[in-house]
């Protein structure tokens, strides 16, 4: 079983690595083995565990996280999300947002539930998960050079920008570019791969700025991050959260103060910063990973 510190370690884990372009489903299966926590290392790559079980409430955790600091932006994106289905017309830019975030909810909510479970099962190995984290931090560094190669700075252009002062406004997205973005970030069904690095990629790819292309990753990882906790509350409540639910609580307050911290951060750090820091971190330990666990 987990105990109730390491609730609290994998709980702190799993709120930074998750919106970290770092992969949270990376680290929550490279550092059960680093620190020799066996059980917790087995159960992960088990067909059903009570490790799965618990980590709904992670996820729950992280979600509503997000929720709170991101809860005028839903407000105003539900309303107008029912608006244009009631007018049967986009108009606003908060409209535009509502459905962009829909079409690019789809793929990786259709693809989660028929593969998250199996590809777990086959990947969720250390040694595996350390060679998708070199391919991640090699993701997050081709994003940054390719953003600024021509067909990004045409996309911008095309939008009356400046491409080497500001980057393209979200709401200038369209709808078929959401659903790329989508697609994109079923990558993070891999451990090792980040959803929220390969996500701002496709976002920066698009010819978005490093703060609107965060700000996007966000708030599409609220509903999924939520709708993955909330589908498998089963899991919990029923025999596999046996003897593990108080620890979920715990774990799940953790991840919640971890992510709501981390999302205030770098909303602040995507101001004037890039990812190059976070692509040789993944390079780097996903590097000494590959020769611990080779």
């Amino acid at each position: 079983m987990i105990t109730y510190f390491q609730a609290i370690i994998m709980g702190l884990l799993q709120g930074v690595t998750e919106l970290f372009p770092v992969s949270s489903l990376g680290h929550s299966v490279l550092f059960p083995s680093l620190f020799g926590w066996h059980d917790l290392a087995r159960a992960q790559a088990a067909p059903e565990s009570f490790f799965l079980a618990f980590v709904v409430a992670l996820h729950v955790g992280t979600a509503l996280a997000l929720v709170g600091v991101f809860w005028k932006d839903w407000v105003r994106i539900i309303s107008a999300f029912f608006r244009s289905v009631a007018k049967r017309k986009v108009e606003t830019s908060d409209e535009r947002l509502a459905w962009l975030l829909v079409i690019a909810t789809i793929p990786a909510g259709i693809l989660g539930v028929l593969l998250e479970h199996e590809l777990r099962v086959v990947f969720a190995k250390p040694l595996a998960a350390s060679i998708f984290l070199i391919v991640n931090g090699g993701i997050l560094a081709t994003g940054e050079r390719l953003r600024r190669r021509a067909e990004v700075q045409a996309v911008a252009m095309k939008h009356g920008l400046n491409p080497d002062a500001e980057g393209r406004r979200l709401d200038t997205m369209e709808f078929k570019e959401a659903g790329v973005i989508g697609v994109a970030q079923t990558g993070a069904l891999l451990a090792g791969i980040s959803r929220s690095g390969i996500t701002m990629v496709a976002g920066l790819l698009r010819g978005l700025d490093h703060e609107d292309a965060a700000r996007f990753s966000f708030l599409l990882a609220t509903p999924i991050i939520l709708a993955a906790g909330l589908y498998k509350i089963p899991d919990l409540m029923g025999t596999l959260g046996d003897g593990v639910r108080g620890q979920a609580l715990v774990g799940g307050l953790f991840a919640a103060l971890a992510a709501f911290v981390s999302v205030k951060f770098l909303l602040k750090y995507f101001e004037t910063r890039t990812l190059t820091p976070f692509a040789i971190y993944c390079v780097v330990f996903g590097s000494a990973m590959v020769i611990r666990f080779a």
